[in-house]
């Protein structure tokens, strides 16, 4: 399976448990790998027997955009769904960083990675 990766997607959101991350959101970044079979596009120098990767990172941003979760696992959850609506993308990584996590002690982030696929 080949591999089209979109990395450090941004937009704001207001997921998280605590309510100041609701009313004033916050910058996540999304990280995909998109799994799939690229051999058709690459013999006919076609767009449409691949995935665009330009829709797939619009449609990302508005996921993130969208309605609050508490959790980021669910939100990894519903970008890996989105994602995998794509025709031919058979299975997705998905990292979603918080790098602004109302955590008490320094640090650089917090991610979660999910995989998901068709089968």
């Amino acid at each position: 399976m080949d591999r089209v990766a979109l990395r450090g997607l941004k937009a704001r959101g207001h997921h998280g448990v605590f309510p100041k991350e609701r009313e004033e959101g916050q910058t996540f970044i999304v990280d995909l790998v998109l799994g799939l079979d690229t051999r058709p596009a690459a013999a006919s120098d076609d767009l449409t027997k691949t995935v665009h990767y330009g829709v797939v990172a619009e449609e990302v941003v508005e996921v993130v955009r969208g309605e609050p979760v508490d959790l980021i696992e669910t939100l990894a959850d519903r970008i890996a769904r989105t994602c995998l609506r794509h025709e031919g993308v058979e299975e997705v990584e998905v990292v979603v960083h918080k790098p602004d996590a109302p955590i008490t002690v320094p640090f650089d982030d917090v991610t979660i990675t999910i995989t998901r696929s068709r089968a």
